[in-house]
């Protein structure tokens, strides 16, 4: 399947009522507005394949860069590749549920998520935030620095009410992922949830969200979901 021909399957697929939700969250034009379920038959025909998703990541419409993130071979991805990724990545369903997702299936991921995190730039910020969120859902505990872990979420105390807003979002779930995906360090991220409080994230036009990192936290606890990891990062 070719460039054109999933160009062409993923506008058959879009809805006038999806793609307002999709520009309502930051999304714009050029996007055709496909329910990211429905690309998974397409996804399963192709598999993986890199330089297809280069070519859609490329043209800049949004459903086309999400389903690059889909069949993206990320172990084929260096370094260069993801800082290139991560500067075309407009808004946060881009750097945070493509970019960060993509990464994180990496051997480099927290070398680049440190870097991200480091950058002072919001959306970066963000992505590296997200990925570490991602990676410990994911991975077996002992693949983490329990010591660089606590340094972070010592971070994110000092930090999240003077973050950029979706920055403050993705620290916010960095607190929670830890406290329920990161046993080494579950009671010190719920001592740092109680801490941090209650997360304002203003969301320009639209109401604040209060985000609630303890609650949802105590929530998980409660569903028996205390260690949870997930199969696979992507879907």
């Amino acid at each position: 399947m070719d460039f054109e021909i999933v160009m062409q399957e993923l506008e058959a697929l879009g809805k006038e009522r999806i793609k307002k939700t999709y520009i309502s969250n930051g999304a714009h034009e050029p996007l055709f507005g496909v329910a990211t379920g429905v690309m998974k038959p397409i996804a399963k025909k192709i598999k993986l394949n890199q330089p297809l998703a280069e070519q859609l990541y490329s043209t800049g419409n949004y459903d086309a860069m999400y389903f690059a993130g889909i069949i993206a071979d990320p172990m084929a991805m260096s370094e260069e590749d993801f800082e290139r990724w991560i500067d075309a990545a407009y808004f946060y369903m881009l750097s945070d549920y493509v970019v960060a997702v993509t990464l994180a299936e990496t051997d480099i991921a927290q070398v680049v998520a440190d870097k991200w995190i480091a950058s002072g730039e919001e959306l970066k910020m963000s992505a590296g935030w997200s990925c570490y969120c991602w990676l410990m859902g994911n991975r077996p505990d002992a693949e983490f620095s329990a010591s660089k872990m606590a340094l972070m979420l010592d971070q994110v105390e000092k930090s999240i009410h003077n973050s950029p807003e979706r920055t403050k979002s993705a620290m916010n779930n960095f607190i929670y992922t830890v406290g329920i995906s990161y046993l080494p360090l579950h009671d010190k991220a719920v001592e740092t949830a109680k801490a941090v409080g209650p997360v304002e994230m203003k969301r320009g036009k639209k109401k604040s969200s209060i985000l609630h990192a303890a609650e949802n936290i105590q929530k998980e606890i409660d569903r028996g979901k205390l260690g949870f990891k997930r199969k696979y990062v992507r879907c």
